[in-house]
């Protein structure tokens, strides 16, 4: 977070949500300490609200209640309070509903803040999120035991180093398997040979590198990019099946994972629908725009060509 100066970030606070349970009340009291922290450095605080620091150009935090909400499939015997309702149209129920009020209810809270301190009309407020949640609708959600995918490759002669598996299915082969054209062959055979598994797409070798960096370990191959992606039918995820267990997840290519909402607001901007397609890359060199700065400053701009949002109009 600190980038290649290794001095970005001046006050990180990012209390883990994984270490509260998830259910609403846990994960929108996490939530409401992010929120405390942004209300102190609004004042002009730093995030403990001990230190007079002065108010940051830029700062912000994330909300987990909703994606905590989206996937809350505890009591499955009954109609869910999580997850969005069986009406085809998305509506949500009552668990998300709550945590859109209470997300909705601590954005006021900084925009009042921003008012109080004559920082509102100064301040660009940008809303977005990094993923969605698939299926939307629950009766498409079908769970899948994780354990079928490296048990098909095993079986095949591949080693298997790691599996994440959620709505998608990333496979890194072990290292003495990832220079081998072979075995990640043999791998995608045995995966889609594999009953039970529902994958309705599967990269690798060159359909992966039209995407990605080429996987591997090398002076020109990164091994961070899987050797195989696994992208199953729509609504399946991969997890064990279990009372309570979730009924939408993260992490593949399909619509409700990548397709979010993207709120910019500035009371120098008018009010209209923005149609063109954008990405979320897109933010980082919109807000150095705002702030009157270049944004071929960053690395990833210039090396990616990103643009900054479409139909914003900034006065310094």
């Amino acid at each position: 977070m600190n980038g290649p100066s290794g001095d970005g970030v001046t006050d990180l606070y990012t209390p883990e949500v994984a270490s509260t349970p998830k259910t609403n009340p846990a994960t929108e009291g996490n939530d409401d300490l992010k929120v405390t922290a942004v209300l102190n450095e609004i004042n002009g605080l730093d995030h403990t609200g001990a230190q007079h620091v002065g108010t940051p150009a830029v700062f912000g935090m994330n909300f987990q209640a909703v994606s905590v909400a989206q996937k809350d499939g505890s009591g499955l015997s009954v109609p869910a309070a999580g997850g969005y309702s069986a009406d085809g149209l998305g509506t949500p129920r009552a668990e998300i509903v709550d945590a859109m009020s209470h997300t909705d209810a601590s954005i006021a809270q900084m925009v009042a803040a921003l008012r109080h301190r004559h920082l509102f009309k100064s301040t660009l407020i940008i809303v977005s999120a990094k993923h969605g949640q698939s299926p939307i609708y629950r009766s498409q959600s079908v769970l899948i035991q994780p354990d079928g995918i490296t048990g098909a490759v095993t079986a095949a002669g591949v080693g298997v180093a790691s599996l994440t598996a959620d709505d998608v299915a990333l496979l890194w082969l072990n290292p003495s398997s990832t220079t081998s054209a072979a075995d990640t062959n043999t791998a995608v055979k045995a995966l889609r040979g594999a009953q039970g598994l529902r994958f309705a797409e599967i990269l690798a070798g060159d359909s992966l590198k039209t995407m990605f960096n080429a996987p591997g370990v090398g002076p020109v191959l990164d091994s961070r990019v899987p050797d195989v992606i696994g992208l199953p039918e729509q609504g399946v995820i991969y997890s064990t099946p279990k009372p309570g267990a979730k009924i939408a997840e993260h992490g593949g290519f399909a619509f409700d994972d990548t397709h979010v909402g993207l709120l910019v607001a500035n009371p120098g901007q008018r009010t209209r629908w923005i149609k063109s397609a954008v990405e979320t890359t897109q933010i980082a060199p919109t807000i150095l725009a705002f702030l009157g700065l270049d944004p071929s400053d960053l690395q990833a701009v210039r090396m990616e060509h990103t643009t900054r949002l479409p139909g914003l109009t900034f006065g310094h």
